[in-house]
């Protein structure tokens, strides 16, 4: 492969693949090419320290710059790739420059989810996707008395207890009956929720935002019509409703995509000189059995992994338990697995040396197997349910329930 090994995108998944295919031998040419004017960074931060810090972009990189070239790694940044010849292995970009390939690594990530400029109203919406959104974001911030979030997933929680921690005043909207909603189940939905409220977060679940439209005549404040939750004004307002994948161009290519891009479990698409990682991609999760896209640093980097692997034909490394992350205020969320909604769901309060009442852990059990776990501030809960999972262990019920057992002796039991 004199045309060596391209990777289009710089994010953690592009990262992790080239840092792996170096560990595991690959000595051939390693090009690197994307859109953002930066080197990899970490996007987790960008929504929760980065937002209360006043540190620079640099902070945030996942590598120093000299990593790349220690590697043997040629990095671009500010490059668009507008289209894939597979026919002649060549990627085309918005410079028209032309790249020729080897085999090809998609690692183009996503985007923030954006309101239709119909309901937006010419009104400045903050997105927190990038390093660039979130300095932004963080500079609107410091201006702000009253801030809007329209959504409560996890980014938007997460900016709430940002900005409520820098004594701003914040009112969240959401059109679910709970926050949260599509990442963790009710228990811990209610736990998150009490928590913000405590830190006086107005939530307005089940709203249906009507218009968005700029204050008064020279006024920089933004009303927000909420259906029957009311008018609002607010100083700034960000919206995140999800994200969408980036897999326009392998669509253009011909690539077989559904709700993103499709890959098996090597991570190759369906031509085989082109594979896929990260958040733009969607496989088949063993055990599950179902077709997943995984928003998630651990996703990217178990993918990275295998790609790799398979690139540089060495032995596929072991399945990982999807897991997931979030810190509001001075708590940690954490989830492993995928539950459903017919798995048996069991509380475990957990003993704290602090006293803390959040510290708490939530299971899922299918046919007396750990399917899926939810913490809060319960490291040791999540560890031990990840390697339940992990290994389709059995638990009683009852054993789990009964809280006088360390945690730790479930794995003995299993």
């Amino acid at each position: 492969m004199s045309a060596g090994i391209v990777i289009v995108g710089g994010g953690q998944a592009a990262c992790q693949l080239a840092a792996s295919l170096r560990q595991m031998g690959y000595e051939g040419v390693l090009k690197m090419f994307t859109e953002e004017h930066h080197l990899p960074y970490q996007r987790p931060p960008l929504s929760k320290d980065f937002l209360k810090s006043t540190s620079s972009s640099d902070a945030v990189q996942l590598r120093p710059p000299g990593f790349y070239s220690s590697i043997g790694c040629e990095v671009r940044t500010g490059l668009r790739v507008e289209r894939i010849d597979r026919n002649r292995k060549s990627l085309e970009f918005a410079n028209g420059e032309t790249v020729a390939y080897g085999k090809l690594v998609l690692a183009t990530g996503a985007r923030a989810r954006t309101l239709s400029g119909a309901q937006s109203n010419g009104v400045s919406i903050h997105y927190l996707r990038t390093v660039d959104d979130a300095n932004t974001l963080r500079e609107a911030l410091g201006g702000a008395r009253q801030l809007a979030i329209l959504g409560a997933g996890y980014v938007g929680m997460e900016v709430a207890a940002s900005a409520a921690q820098r004594g701003i005043a914040v009112s969240v909207f959401e059109a679910a009956t709970r926050v949260m909603q599509r990442s963790v189940g009710p228990h811990i939905s209610g736990v998150v929720q009490a928590l913000h409220a405590e830190h006086g977060v107005r939530l307005h679940l089940g709203s249906s935002i009507e218009s968005i439209r700029a204050g008064a005549s020279g006024s920089a404040r933004i009303v927000i019509e909420a259906g029957h939750a009311g008018t609002f004004e607010a100083d700034a307002l960000v919206v995140g409703i999800g994200a969408d994948p980036n897999m326009e161009l392998a669509a253009q290519a011909g690539l077989d995509c559904g709700r993103a891009i499709r890959v098996d479990a090597n991570c190759q698409t369906s031509d085989p000189e082109i594979f896929a990682i990260g958040d733009c991609t969607e496989q088949t999760q063993s055990p599950y059995g179902v077709d997943l896209r995984l928003e998630s640093v651990q996703n990217a980097i178990d993918q990275a992994k295998c790609a790799a692997a398979a690139l540089a034909e060495k032995p596929a490394p072991a399945s990982a338990v999807p897991w997931f992350w979030s810190d509001q205020y001075d708590h940690r969320i954490q989830v492993a697995g995928v539950f459903l909604p017919s798995d048996e769901v069991l509380v475990r309060p957990c003993v704290s040396q602090d006293g803390s009442s959040l510290r708490q852990s939530v299971w899922y059990l299918r046919g007396n197997r750990v399917a899926a776990v939810e913490t809060i501030d319960a490291p040791e809960e999540f560890m031990v349910a990840k390697m339940l999972i992990k290994n389709a262990s059995k638990v009683a019920p009852e054993r789990l329930a009964d809280t006088s057992l360390p945690v730790q002796a479930l794995l003995q039991a299993a």
